[in-house]
């Protein structure tokens, strides 16, 4: 059995970050990764694909975007290598090819089982990330066995859909995105529009996000928000990474062809059912747009920033005045689920996970055992803790609170865990 401090699951973004932060505080460690660093990046992202957030945001703790293009949008190969050069950058411990089978937790630390022999930890960091595992909808197990199906982590171009004829199900980022490369390519799609989240690319002159940070939406703090669950299940924003920048919405798909309909409700063997809600939808959608929109001119004013950029609005998402309540099967060659993703841990005991195999945690800090972290989630610590740049944060706090834990000896959430929480977020 090898040993060391800390055992870091995961060589993506979040791993390596963390790393970078214990190897600053000079805590011994290793990052167990399943395949190559950026794996998911590597291998399950499909060819087109853009960062929806631009360069200049990629920040990782002691690394930062130094390339030509800051205000671009990195693909998933340039992703890839600005991860294998951070790696590079301070030595992380990384071993390979190796896949953590299962967890055990005890008084006098961790033991893990992986592929590649055993390990033993006074502390584990889980950052395997959030999107690793298709959100499939339980009525997918209706739909006839000649329909291909794939989900975005499968996807890679339109060759691979059977037929002409596609239905994709979900209209965030990723279903928006994959819906208008299908109808460019030449493929009749129908999109099954359920709630999702409508921001322009740019507004007075700035990327959306640029105004989100400067009005330090991204930085809010996950103690800070009314309803915590629902601001972690908030949809991606309706965005597309491209040069030069471009809206991407119902409107703008519409206008290429794409069919639009309401959320599915279920299917059998013949049909499809669906919502009758996609007015509805469209209406919320855009009175939360105008809300933001109507945030970004107060604050420009307030902040000295009017001049920045024309002000104005986009259209009101125009939908089909009778949507059908039904799609044949017959006339459905293959389904996209773009239905979001979850993570999943099958290696940890099943005593750590909530009734939806989610982790119980707060703010990265496991509450049922002591020595355990999770980074890399969705709004962990704040509103950006899934984006390249909110990882960093969220790493510093939780690294440092590791390194109080280990110096001393707590095993309780509440022994170091609170007392910090806020002094620390609020630097």
């Amino acid at each position: 059995m090898r040993r060391t401090t800390v055992v870091v699951v995961g060589g993506g973004q979040a791993g390596l970050a963390m790393s970078r932060c214990l190897t600053d505080l000079a805590v011994d460690h290793v990052v167990l990764e399943r395949g190559a660093v950026a794996q998911s990046w590597r291998s399950e992202r499909w060819d087109s694909l853009r960062l929806l957030t631009p360069n200049w945001s990629s920040r990782l703790p002691g690394f930062a975007y130094q390339g030509p293009d800051p205000d671009g949008f990195m693909t998933a190969s340039e992703v890839v290598g600005y991860l294998d050069r951070y790696q590079r950058s301070f030595g992380a411990p990384v071993e390979t090819e190796t896949a953590v089978c299962r967890m055990t937790g005890s008084s006098s630390g961790f033991s893990l089982t992986t592929d590649q022999g055993q390990w033993h930890s006074r502390a584990v960091v889980i950052a395997t990330g959030a999107f690793s595992h298709p959100a499939i909808p339980a009525w997918a197990g209706e739909l006839p066995a000649s329909i291909v199906r794939l989900a975005p982590v499968g996807y890679r171009n339109p060759s691979q859909l059977g037929g002409r004829r596609v239905l994709v199900v979900g209209a965030s980022a990723s279903g928006a995105q994959i819906a208008e490369e299908l109808v460019v390519s030449g493929h009749q799609v129908t999109l099954a529009v359920g709630e999702h989240v409508r921001v322009p690319r740019t507004y007075r002159g700035r990327d959306i996000h640029w105004w989100l940070e400067v009005m330090g939406r991204l930085d809010e703090r996950y103690d800070q928000v009314e309803d915590l669950n629902t601001a972690r299940r908030r949809s991606s924003l309706q965005l597309v990474g491209s040069a030069p920048p471009r809206d991407l919405d119902l409107n703008s798909l519409a206008a290429l062809g794409v069919g639009l309909v309401g959320r599915v409700m279920g299917a059998d063997e013949r049909r499809v059912v669906l919502s009758g809600s996609l007015a509805n939808v469209a209406k919320l959608a855009d009175l939360k747009l105008n809300r933001l929109l109507d945030e970004i001119d107060t604050f420009a004013a307030g902040a000295g920033l009017a001049g920045l950029g024309p002000v104005w609005r986009p259209a009101p998402t125009d939908v089909p005045p009778n949507p059908p309540n039904t799609l044949d099967l017959a006339e459905i060659d293959s389904v996209v689920w773009a239905t979001g993703c979850r993570p999943r841990y099958p290696w940890l005991p099943g005593g750590l996970l909530d009734a939806k195999g989610g982790l119980r945690h707060d703010g990265g800090v496991i509450v049922d055992q002591p020595g355990l972290y999770v980074l890399g989630l969705p709004f962990l610590r704040r509103r950006k803790s899934s984006f390249l740049d909110g990882v960093a944060g969220d790493a510093v706090i939780l690294s440092g609170h590791l390194r109080g834990f280990l110096d001393q000896g707590c095993r309780r959430v509440s022994d170091y865990g609170r007392r910090i929480r806020l002094s620390a977020d609020s630097r």
